[in-house]
């Protein structure tokens, strides 16, 4: 005899991060988890050793200044702001508030696995929205709402698609959801887009009491080390979260590497500037190569591999044996898919002349 897990524990697919890793020997060059090549802010890394000084304390379990800071920032109320060891603990918090064994948590086709994981770890019943083009088709995720769902996650941009839904589209999604049914945006990757008809959610938060809004350190700030994410939602789920929330789940380092990196905005526009640059360039070269690449305002792409000739499976093992580590996403229903983060300019230009020489071959 020994412990057994809950029902259904042992049937969920454990997550599997990006490769860090490649053959022995090579320079190696890690575009597979999303990462800012840039880094963080030198006033961030400065502010995390400061706090060094401080680690026989313990953190402020409501991150007090961290979400005063962010509040000012974003021009948001602090009260209505939760923080998290990454958005990813803010979104099991939130599944763990509202959704029980059952109920159905709905996603779009390619959305972001955790949504997945933390709801079957409640024995909710997924469901997925086919997508167009691999793009989030609001109509459909509408067409999927039962009186058993509770949480409809939308990653705008997604992960790992890179594609976007407009405001009006997002607001139409939300004007015709239940209203006992919670809309969370996931914005991981916010700070980067572009588009005029782009918006974070934010003001759908505001007028409403359905809708919370996901953000996190780990991508353009360079804190993915720190674990560090924050929710912006109605006082009644902000109240319902901070229950069951640990009393100290952001460290002292994290909490004031956050509130420099945030403050440092000539920092996030250079790298914004640098990615929307390099996503350009790669977008452009590698279509040039004869590949499909879809588009993307985040700071990744998803390129197609032809599977008459080649497959992305050993595009992936070629560029690995070189030092490139970009990500299979086969998990996601995209095998015939690669999705490569956007690195420092020669790391750009090697995965390009890598790809030309597999597709040569």
């Amino acid at each position: 005899m020994r412990p057994t897990p809950n029902a259904g524990i042992l049937d969920i697919a454990p997550y599997v991060g990006g490769k860090s890793t490649a053959k022995a020997g090579v320079r190696v060059v890690k575009l597979s988890s999303n990462e800012t090549p840039l880094g963080a802010s030198p006033a961030a890394i400065e502010a995390y050793k400061e706090a060094a000084g401080n680690l026989h304390r313990y953190p402020d379990g409501s991150a007090t200044k961290l979400r005063e800071t962010i509040a000012e920032v974003y021009n948001l109320p602090s009260g209505q702001i939760v923080c998290g060891a990454g958005s990813d603990e803010l979104i099991g918090l939130l599944i763990h508030a509202y959704v029980k064994a059952d109920d159905e948590v709905l996603i779009s086709e390619h959305g972001f696995l955790m949504y997945k994981i933390y709801a079957q770890s409640v024995g909710a019943k997924v469901i997925f929205a086919p997508e167009k083009n691999l793009r989030t088709d609001v109509d459909a995720i509408l067409k999927a709402v039962t009186e058993k769902t509770k949480i409809v996650f939308i990653a705008n941009p997604n992960n790992p698609t890179g594609s976007y839904i407009s405001a009006s589209e997002m607001k139409h999604l939300h004007d015709n959801l239940p209203k006992n049914v919670i809309l969370a945006i996931d914005d991981a990757y916010s700070e980067y887009a572009t588009p005029d008809d782009y918006s974070d959610g934010s003001e759908l938060v505001k007028t409403s009491e359905n809708t919370v809004m996901l953000r996190t350190f780990s991508k353009i700030y360079g804190l993915s080390a720190l674990r560090l994410g924050w929710m912006f939602a109605p006082a009644h789920i902000i109240d319902a979260v901070n229950r069951i929330r640990g009393p100290f789940n952001i460290s002292t380092p994290a909490i004031s590497a956050g509130i420099a990196a945030i403050r440092d905005t000539g920092f996030t526009q250079r790298t914004k500037e640098f990615n929307r640059k390099w996503l350009d360039w790669l977008n452009t070269e590698i279509t040039k190569l004869g590949l499909t690449v879809h588009p993307s305002i985040g700071n990744f792409l998803i390129v197609e591999i032809p599977v008459e000739k080649h497959t992305a499976y050993y595009a992936n093992a070629y560029l690995l044996e070189r030092g490139l580590i970009v990500r299979e996403v086969v998990n996601y229903g995209l095998p015939n898919c690669l999705r490569i983060s956007i690195g420092l300019e020669e790391d750009n230009k090697a995965v390009v002349s890598a790809l030309k020489e597999f597709l040569s071959k």
